[in-house]
């Protein structure tokens, strides 16, 4: 039995380029979002209130983790 793909390669050829770009700027937005999470948790440990930048650090780290498994999540569904 063959399996046939609602899609093609002129579809998934653009698609993939597009995956690529999106995860780089995916990394590139958390890196500078642990840098400022990072930087707002060090000024607020001077005045005695850091802990609640914890679950700023752990929203950026799962966006981070949820970035980076869409691309190839996407493309195991695409390659059938």
């Amino acid at each position: 039995m063959e399996l046939i793909l609602a899609v093609g390669q002129d579809v998934t050829g653009p698609l993939n380029q597009i995956l690529g770009w999106m995860a780089w700027l995916v990394s590139v937005a958390g890196v500078f979002g642990v840098l400022i999470v990072g930087t707002r948790m060090a000024m607020a440990l001077r005045s005695g209130n850091g802990d609640e930048h914890l679950t700023q650090l752990a929203t950026v780290l799962g966006a981070c983790i949820i970035g980076a498994t869409a691309g190839p999540i996407v493309a195991f569904l695409l390659s059938g």
